[in-house]
């Protein structure tokens, strides 16, 4: 083993800041990291056995004790368990005799819960080895453990479908599908590879593309909005004696998967936009950085950058410019939410855990190995390619005066038509339901868990940055839907799963959060629980990320927008103590130490009985009498 590790260690040039690859490369090996691994990763890569678990204890996909030859990762978004996932991992337990989070004892296989996939599309999904699996039903989990059990390679597996679109080109072979319901200008099969990169690039200065991008008032596609042409400007600008161009693919947003759809059907065009931003801020390296769900696309994009290379397109001296030398490689993450946030994925990208970095200063200024970095989304970098082939004006004319162009839509939940939608910024909520075959709407979650969840009173309002803005999750819920206990509930156990916890507000504040919703979802919540809610949901804008910023919106925005459900729950009777009950909060506790935990009318079991039974005479003969005892005459005393 050790021979293997060094090999793997010496594939990336020991090089410390690529720690991410070599590991999840050892976890490929082993299944999992051995503990003798952290000496050898240690000398090797001059790096203590603490930052090196540290990076492992991190992310969810590491692990440093065995689980399984086949690892499944079940996907528990709330979307997943709208659309059966209960009965899934149901199956999986009853037909292998353990539960969620464990091993089977001859090693062979691990079920495992995970936040979100990115296929909300087409759930009940799954993961097996990296290889994705969709529309699950309990008897494809039969199948499935039978054919693990037989020892099968997973692409061989019973229930493979082929996927639609490019999916079922051989070098993905998935069974996903795209889901491409309403195409636009961004996705329109108007786009021919590599064009405006070998043919017009040559003919066009640096500065013109960042005035042509700010005349575009091109925005980020990935939530914040931040204008592109801008943040290339301060790149190209600062000082650095190199400077990067990082892609976020890491949409870790339950609900949100048209990157995953962008990079399936149109790679070209993303990478044909890195290397225009490579060109204007006169960086030599590009980094797509993709989340490890997606893993099943490695092949199939390198490829793609292998051919690039092959034409000139990446390298030295791309389609013939003299100096212009640039390329790009994979970065994968390995399942941490966070990391979208774009210091967070560059502390990722060097090897650490995925912590957002106090700002400023900002990456343009000090990003990837603290020289200037531009970091968009993938949406965008496709927009900029259709942006400079067809003009800004072209780009202005489409969507709203704040809002130009178009937004590819990722839309799931109670729909008849879950899947990819590109529209023009502007459309109101009821035209998207309208368009998706959504009946019924109780409520719609604008911009995945950190955004806004919204009722039928606000279906009219637009879907712009001026209005209801979104990094493209739309998540539909019926009637029928338990709101708070369904949706709510999951949305805060997953921000508390995410957490960094690196801030003392979004490590406590969630969880204290959940803490006071289950109250009030077990009938004993008062008014005073609701005001603390808000409140505490205020504090969380003291972190120092996005993601903390926004934990508590679920329970925020329900409260703003759906009080009546939280109204209906709470205990009318508010002398009840606050429905605080002595006995079942110490039930737990007295569990743990091996004592009765039964009350009597305020007189304990367990051989000591409160002062106040004596002093205030209302002592029961079937407590002792311990007036005479001194613990008693002491406690009485103090009272």
């Amino acid at each position: 083993m050790k021979e293997r590790i060094i090999e793997i260690i010496h594939k990336y040039h020991a090089d410390k800041t690529r720690l991410m690859d070599i590991m999840l490369d050892i976890q490929d090996e082993c299944q999992y990291i051995p503990e003798e691994c952290l000496d050898i990763l240690s000398k090797e890569l001059v790096l203590s056995i603490a930052d090196i678990e540290q990076t492992i204890s991190f992310y969810h996909f590491f692990s440093q004790k065995p689980r399984g030859k086949y690892q499944v990762y079940i996907n528990q978004s709330a979307v997943a368990y709208m659309m059966g996932q209960s009965d899934i991992i149901e199956a999986f337990e009853d037909e292998l005799g353990i539960t969620l989070g464990s091993v089977t004892e001859d090693g062979a296989i691990g079920i495992f819960g995970t936040a979100d996939i990115g296929m909300n599309d087409q759930e009940p999904a799954i993961l097996i080895n990296k290889r994705v699996f969709t529309q699950m039903t309990p008897y494809r989990v039969r199948q499935l453990i039978d054919d693990m059990k037989a020892g099968k390679d997973v692409k061989d597996m019973a229930v493979k479908a082929p996927g639609s679109g490019k999916n079922s080109d051989p070098l993905i072979d998935a069974m996903v599908h795209s889901n491409i319901f309403r195409i636009g200008p961004l996705l329109a099969n108007d786009y021919k590879p590599f064009d405006y990169l070998k043919d017009n690039l040559s003919k066009i200065k640096a500065e013109s593309i960042v005035e042509e991008l700010k005349k575009s008032n091109l925005r980020g596609r990935g939530g914040a909005g931040f204008p592109t042409g801008l943040k290339w400007d301060f790149c190209r600008k600062s000082s650095g004696h190199d400077k990067y161009v990082i892609c976020n693919a890491d949409e870790g947003e339950p609900g949100t998967f048209k990157d995953r759809v962008i990079l399936t059907e149109m790679p070209e065009l993303v990478f044909e936009g890195m290397a225009i931003a490579g060109y204007t801020i006169d960086a030599h390296y590009g980094i797509l950085y993709l989340r490890y769900e997606y893993k099943y696309l490695e092949t199939y994009l390198n490829d793609l950058l292998n051919r690039m290379r092959e034409e000139h397109l990446l390298g030295e001296n791309i389609a013939g410019i003299s100096g212009f030398n640039f390329d790009i490689r994979i970065q994968f993450g390995a399942g941490a939410y966070v990391c979208g946030e774009e210091s967070a994925l560059i502390e990722s990208m060097l090897g650490k855990r995925g912590e957002p970095r106090d700002k400023p200063p900002f990456p343009v200024e000090q990003g990837y190995l603290d020289q200037p970095t531009a970091v968009n989304n993938v949406e965008t970098f496709a927009a900029v390619v259709k942006i400079l082939t067809k003009g800004a004006d072209w780009f202005k004319k489409l969507g709203t005066a704040d809002s130009a162009g178009t937004k590819v839509l990722s839309i799931s939940g109670d729909c008849q038509f879950p899947g990819i939608y590109e529209v023009e910024w502007g459309i109101t909520i009821q035209d998207m339901l309208d368009m998706v075959g959504a009946k019924k709407t109780q409520a719609v979650q604008v911009g995945g868990p950190s955004g806004t969840l919204i009722g039928p009173e606000d279906f009219q309002r637009s879907i712009c940055y001026t209005d209801l803005s979104t990094g493209g999750s739309m998540i539909i819920f019926n009637r029928d839907r338990n709101l708070l206990k369904d949706v709510v509930r999951n949305f805060m156990e997953f921000f508390i799963d995410e957490s960094c916890g690196s801030c003392s507000t979004c490590r406590i504040m969630p969880a204290v959060m959940l803490d006071k919703l289950d109250k009030i979802l077990h009938g004993k919540g008062v008014k005073q629980d609701i005001r603390d809610l808000e409140e505490w949901g205020t504090v969380l804008k003291a972190s120092r990320c996005g993601l903390g910023q926004t934990a508590g919106n679920p329970i925020v925005m329900s409260i703003k927008n759906f009080r009546h459900l939280y109204n209906q729950l709470l205990n009318r009777d508010e002398l009840k103590y606050n429905g605080f009950n002595l006995e079942e909060a110490i039930q737990e506790s007295c569990q743990v130490v091996g004592r009765e935990p039964v009350i009597d009318h305020g007189h304990l079991k367990n051989g000591r009985e409160r002062p106040e039974c004596k002093a205030n005479g209302t002592h029961k003969p079937e407590c002792p009498d311990l007036s005479g005892h001194k613990d008693f005459e002491h406690r009485a005393t103090n009272l």
